[in-house]
């Protein structure tokens, strides 16, 4: 005799309860720490990647294309959280910096594609000794089961945040 699977039911799960408007102080809430976390790291990659002649906007879209997250310019502005002005205009500056090349495909005109330059393929294998140079030092004095911990807590927050908006692509996995 088989037994049947029963239905998947979606289970709703009534928001947290932690936060009150009476006595809110907005420096003790998650998103402002998370805010100011990524600030800083932002600061600090900038900091350290100036060297290389990159600035915290210029390193992500490099990154992207060494990885293959992204070929096209469309692609890569939406990895990116960017729209296509902000995208051109950043391009522009890498491409100006010898960085990337964008190449119009040859089976679809409207299709422009993006190529590291051998520059470009240097600067973005550098990122990652950086990146992760900085986020070691911030998680100093952490455990490797609190590293653990901490990224899955803030995998639940941003599956959580993404589900308000269930129509937001969800990019960042």
């Amino acid at each position: 005799m088989k037994s049947e699977k029963p239905a998947t039911e979606t289970v709703t799960v009534p928001p947290a309860s932690f936060y009150r408007a009476q006595g809110y102080l907005a420096q003790e809430s998650v998103g402002y720490l998370m805010r100011r976390i990524v600030n800083h790291l932002a600061q600090e990659v900038e900091r350290r990647m100036e060297p290389n002649g990159l600035t915290n906007a210029q390193w992500v879209p490099l990154l992207k294309l060494q990885q293959g997250q992204a070929s096209s310019v469309a692609e890569l502005a939406r990895t990116c959280d960017l729209d296509a002005g902000a995208m051109t205009r950043l391009l522009d500056r890498l491409e100006t910096k010898g960085l990337c090349r964008r190449v119009r495909s040859s089976e679809d005109r409207r299709v422009v594609n993006l190529e590291l330059t051998q520059e470009g393929s240097e600067a973005a294998k550098a990122i990652p000794a950086v990146l992760s140079t900085i986020q070691n030092e911030c998680l100093a004095g952490f455990s490797k089961e609190e590293w653990e911990s901490l990224k899955g807590y803030l995998r639940r927050i941003l599956d959580t945040a993404q589900s308000l908006h269930p129509s937001a692509e969800k990019n960042d996995k």
